[in-house]
């Protein structure tokens, strides 16, 4: 068999199909058409596109214009990230420092962290601690209370999918075996383990809100510092507490649409066990918890725990007291107090402003450099015409 292909001239882009001539081993000829799809320059790439030329003038100039954009906005990132006025202290070490001096010689060691998790999970110890702030520069409310947890892997992939945001909405049990696992049910005797015997659902479900934070503080302002607008030096101990917003720290999207009117169910179980605070009321109204189940993305992470709405000038004590409960120190992690206020940029975070600066900079030294190299060594540019797009396409 012999195909041949028969097209008149000059009809090739008109043409939508081809005709084929199929000549079999008898030497007849059948007429046949073939697949190819009609022409289109979109088919064949034929649409008009841009093709710059990169001459030396259109670099250096591209490189000036990016370094003259970045170095601004770097600079005012960097300067609402230094407005922002922050203060923390680690408290996981400090706790057992301060009960460790005021026990008996050779009473108890708490320096290690076999010590430490035995007593966090023993409910009789006293967990109470106290640690001392000082406001470095003058904050203006609203001035944000954060915890801070380092090496907690929130990210891990059996942890995040280990919750049911059916069962959070509506209360509904349906499904939780499969999506709650390895806390989906308790036995009645209060046992995790539900292998045997009757297992009662946990509401809410799954490790998520198993490992709910439970840590609290108590902010008492000792000292009230210095207003710069008057002469007065620093002012006595007021010993004055702090009022600390706990509403409205919460997406409203999550309180509204995420969380339902649902009552824990056989969630407080032996608290000290499973590490985490116990829930009253409904879950929509405790805005920790929502807090709490929107994992982090790095195992070093800050969690919104309050609100100050007063103003605190510079030099001024805060004394924070700290029910140090949530248990750490089974996987070496830390835990953190912060005090910050926010700027229009949020939080204090230079590395924006330093990624803006550093690249405006990279650009700036890039122009200057092709400059210098394209005015002492000059090359003509070469005759475009030349080009495959500018050449003239043959009949």
């Amino acid at each position: 068999m012999r195909v041949s292909a028969v097209m008149e001239p000059g009809k090739m882009k008109e043409s939508k199909e081809l005709t084929v001539l199929v000549e079999d081993a008898g030497g007849s000829k059948t007429e046949g058409s073939s697949r190819r799809p009609k022409y289109s320059k979109f088919t064949q790439q034929e649409l008009p596109a841009c093709k710059p030329l990169l001459t030396p003038k259109w670099v250096i100039g591209t490189f000036f214009v990016i370094g003259v954009i970045f170095i601004p906005i770097g600079g005012i990132a960097l300067a609402a990230s230094s407005s922002v006025v922050e203060v923390g202290k680690r408290y996981d070490d400090e706790c057992f420092r301060s009960l460790s001096a005021m026990a008996a010689p050779g009473d108890r060691d708490l320096t290690s962290s076999a010590a430490r998790d035995a007593y966090m999970r023993n409910p009789e110890t006293d967990k109470l601690c106290t640690i001392n702030l000082t406001i470095p520069r003058t904050m203006s409310p609203p001035i944000f209370v954060y915890y801070q947890l380092d090496n907690f892997y929130q990210n891990h992939r059996r942890y995040v999918k280990s919750r049911s945001d059916v069962q959070l909405r509506t209360g509904d049990n349906a499904g939780i075996s499969t999506k709650c696992k390895p806390k989906d049910c308790v036995q009645v005797n209060g046992s995790s383990d539900g292998a045997t015997g009757s297992c009662q659902p946990i509401v809410p479900c799954g490790l998520v809100a198993w490992s709910f934070f439970n840590d609290s503080y108590s902010l008492t302002l000792t000292s009230s510092g210095l207003d710069p607008s008057s002469a007065s030096s620093l002012s006595p101990g007021l010993n004055r507490t702090l009022d600390v917003d706990e509403k409205g720290i919460a997406w409203d999207s999550d309180v509204k649409d995420k969380y339902g009117r649902v009552m824990p169910q056989n969630f407080n179980n032996d608290p000290a066990t499973r590490g985490g605070s116990t829930l009253t009321g409904p879950i929509n109204q405790n805005e920790h918890f929502i807090v709490w189940m929107r994992t982090a993305a790095l195992p070093s992470f800050r969690k919104l725990w309050g609100k100050v709405d007063e103003k605190l000038y510079a030099k001024s004590e805060i004394s924070v007291t700290i029910v140090n409960q949530y248990n750490t120190y089974t996987f070496g992690g830390k835990k953190k107090l912060i005090l910050s206020t926010g700027s229009w940029l949020g939080g204090a975070n230079n590395f924006l402003g330093i990624a803006y600066l550093t690249v405006g900079a990279l650009c700036m030294l890039s122009s200057f450099l092709f400059f210098l190299i394209h005015w002492r060594n000059p090359r003509p540019l070469g005759d475009t015409s030349y080009l495959s797009w500018n050449r003239k396409q043959e009949a």
